[in-house]
This record gives C-alpha cells, sequence and structure tokens, in this order.
C-alpha cells in the first residue's frame, strides 16, 4: 500500500467514526463496480430512514484548498450513478438516496479537520 493510499484509508477511517458518532450505521465501504467506487454507503437514522453514499476527500494541509474542491459536477454525476447501480444491486435495503461529502484537512501538529457537507446532487 502507498502512503498515499494509506492517508486515504486514514481519513476514510476517520470518516466512518465521525458518520458512527452521529448515529449511522456503515453498510458497505469500498465497493467498487466497473464503473467506478463509493467510499461509504450509510444509513442516516431518521425518519425518514436515508441511504446515503458518502464521498471522502483527504488532504495533508491547506496549501492546494479546500479537499472538497476535488469533488467536479463531473465527479458528483459519476457518484450518483455509482449510487444507483449500489441500490439496483442491493434492492433489500430501503432508504430515499442522497449523495454527501465528508472532506478531511490534517495540518501537521493540529488535530485533522472534518467537513461534512450534505446533499451533493
Amino acid at each position: 500500500m502507498t502512503q498515499k493510499n494509506s492517508f486515504g484509508r486514514w481519513g476514510e477511517d476517520l470518516a466512518v467514526a465521525h458518520l458512527r458518532a452521529l448515529g449511522w450505521t456503515i453498510l458497505d465501504r469500498n465497493w467498487r463496480c466497473r464503473a467506478g467506487e463509493l467510499d461509504i454507503v450509510a444509513h442516516e437514522p431518521g425518519p425518514p430512514l436515508r441511504l446515503v453514499m458518502v464521498e471522502v476527500k483527504t488532504k495533508a494541509g491547506a496549501r492546494f484548498g479546500d479537499p472538497l474542491e476535488a469533488i467536479t459536477v463531473a465527479k458528483a454525476g459519476r457518484l450518483g450513478r455509482l449510487a444507483l447501480w449500489w441500490q439496483l444491486t442491493h434492492q433489500d435495503v430501503p432508504g430515499s438516496l442522497r449523495l454527501d461529502a465528508v472532506g478531511i484537512t490534517k495540518t501537521p501538529g493540529m488535530a485533522p479537520v472534518i467537513r461534512h457537507v450534505r446533499g451533493l446532487a
């Protein structure tokens, strides 16, 4: 595993801990199909019960901007298509669908900053 992959995995683990602290149930991680990958699939407690696909972006420091700036309109569209594909292959999982993003910035010597944006699309 490369240092970049390890850092990204650390960010996803932190995002999962953040979501669980909010009472969310993690259903899937790093789900892949031929069209791409979903970082986290979770249920947000309701009502209504929501099925949420979460894209995680992690950066070391703020020098190159906010990590969530990496989620372009095209990327959000692809995530939406992946979310629908996940839903089709898991029809027994209830809940309305939403796309979220978690951005994590880790500056050396400081606690990580977690930013959770609900409703990308």
